[in-house]
């Protein structure tokens, strides 16, 4: 999603004194290291630089072991990973649950409440049933929604955090952490780079992304927000944006346009309202959430896709969040901000096209 740039840095040594003078007046820019590699079905785009020299292979190696953890633990594509067991388990008995797993539920509870509902990794079924997950799309009848339902609810998820324990309260909940997994990756490949002693860089998985310090030659990063419509080349920017917040800004955007269906001529997209149990039927197609924590702010960015533009704009108020709306209005594209978002200093967009 970020706009690459190459870096381009001159530098004029005049001959002054011994050649030891001249070598020490002269050195090489700083190179901004790149990675690149696919985990969770999708993939990431890391850039970096930093005054000490870090090796590639170090830092790949430890994304490698990181995602691999990761994966272990909340890929649902997986039968051996501990989401999976849980999910597949009827027992409504106290189970151990890490730190960081009963965080990602804690943090689903604060926001489903703060959206009345709309918010919820539970839904998991509804896919299903829907066909998404198969790729076997088709329409539920009313009665099929009725009793997926029955079962969704974060809320049927019970927490002993001092134990360190969780349970299900009904034996056919699930628990998914897609909508807030790539920002939790990246979250997680940040505090290596950080552990690294690098504090300039870009992470980018899926689309959304950290962006922290600046480029070698104390240029701003700039990075894009996607124009939301399928395109077979790549990814074309809506709006430029100049990241001012040196401290570290998170960008996650969730989106209508990567997976929907026709069914008789309607259109139903992927994101679900799970107080309906249906696709949503509003004109908002993407939501971009700027924020300070990678998994909250994409956890947020699937929330207002569910709430649209008129609850989304009113629950950003509310939690004063800084969001950037785009509306399809027939053939074209209207975005709005958030009131935090205008006013804020952390970021800044360039002028229309």
């Amino acid at each position: 999603m970020f706009k690459r740039h190459l870096f381009r840095s001159g530098i004029f040594c005049l001959m002054m004194g011994s050649l030891a003078l001249f070598l020490s007046s002269c050195s090489k820019p700083i190179k901004i290291e790149k990675l690149s590699g696919y985990a969770q079905g999708t993939t990431y785009h890391i850039s970096w630089w930093s005054q000490k020299p870090i090796s590639k292979n170090k830092v790949q190696g430890q994304f490698s072991n990181k995602l691999a953890s990761i994966d272990k633990e909340l890929s649902t594509w997986r039968n051996d990973s501990y989401i999976s067991r849980f999910n597949q388990s009827s027992s409504t008995q106290w189970q151990k649950a890490s730190k960081d797993f009963i965080g990602l539920i804690e943090l689903a509870k604060q926001i489903n409440a703060k959206t009345h509902g709309c918010y919820d990794p539970t839904i998991g079924p509804l896919f299903d049933l829907w066909g998404f997950h198969k790729d076997v799309l088709h329409v539920p009848s009313a009665s099929q929604i009725a009793a997926v339902k029955h079962d969704l609810g974060i809320d049927k998820i019970k927490v002993d955090k001092s134990r360190g324990m969780i349970r299900k309260t009904l034996p056919g909940v699930q628990l998914d952490f897609s909508s807030m997994g790539e920002g939790y990756t990246i979250g997680k490949l940040s505090q290596i780079l950080e552990h690294d002693g690098i504090h300039n860089y870009i992470v980018e998985f899926g689309g959304d992304m950290k962006i922290k310090g600046h480029k070698p030659g104390g240029e701003k990063w700039r990075i894009a927000i996607e124009r939301p419509i399928p395109t077979q080349d790549g990814i074309e920017p809506y709006r430029i944006v100049t990241i001012n917040d040196e401290s570290g800004v998170t960008l996650d955007t969730s989106g209508t346009y990567h997976h929907s269906f026709d069914d008789k001529g309607k259109e139903y997209s992927h994101i679900l309202d799970p107080r309906t149990g249906a696709p949503i039927t509003h004109d908002l197609v993407s939501a971009s959430v700027f924020g300070h924590v990678a998994k909250v702010s994409d956890a947020w960015a699937t929330a207002m896709l569910c709430l649209g533009p008129k609850q989304g704009l009113e629950v950003a108020k509310k939690q004063h969040l800084s969001v950037f709306f785009i509306r399809k209005d027939k053939k074209t594209f209207k975005s709005f901000e958030s009131p935090a978002l205008e006013k804020s200093k952390r970021v800044a967009f360039a002028a229309k096209n």
